[in-house]
């Protein structure tokens, strides 16, 4: 009879990873407040430049005709699919933590953005939109006159 070691580190370890991973799948699906909602949430970075936002969105695993972008009202939506591989009975998985199915961000755009102007890249998984500021919010240099 092999003697198991109690060690109560390990176990706590493995319910932190439990619950963090249950916490991160109930914001995704809450996140917007309940008007869209999705199985995962992708991590999205929001970047000012004097003349744009650069909105970079992480989609890995995601095929460019599985990512759809609108704006309505001035807020942006970003959504779509991952879709998983085909499910195999043979296969045994020890460690399962890429997230699948639907997944949506929303964002309201400032009222100084250009939004018919917004270009949209897709470039290793990663998704780049690029809001342009119209020119009334572009900072403007003002010379001080010395009398």
């Amino acid at each position: 009879m092999k003697l198991r070691v109690y060690d109560p580190f390990v176990q706590m370890e493995e319910l932190l990873d439990r619950y963090s991973r249950a916490d991160k799948r109930d914001l995704a699906r809450h996140q917007t407040n309940d008007i869209l909602s999705g199985d995962w949430s992708p991590v999205v970075d929001v970047e000012e430049k004097n003349d744009h936002f650069l909105i970079k969105a992480e989609l890995p695993g995601v095929r460019k005709e599985d990512v759809f972008v609108s704006i309505e009202n001035g807020v942006l939506t970003i959504k779509g699919e991952k879709k998983q591989e085909k499910e195999e009975k043979d296969k045994k998985f020890h460690l399962v933590e890429c997230s699948y199915g639907s997944f949506v961000r929303t964002f309201s755009l400032p009222a100084n953005t250009k939004t018919d102007q917004i270009d949209a890249n897709y470039k290793e998984g990663i998704l780049y939109l690029k809001v342009p500021k119209s020119d009334e919010s572009k900072p403007k240099q003002i010379e001080v006159k010395v009398k």
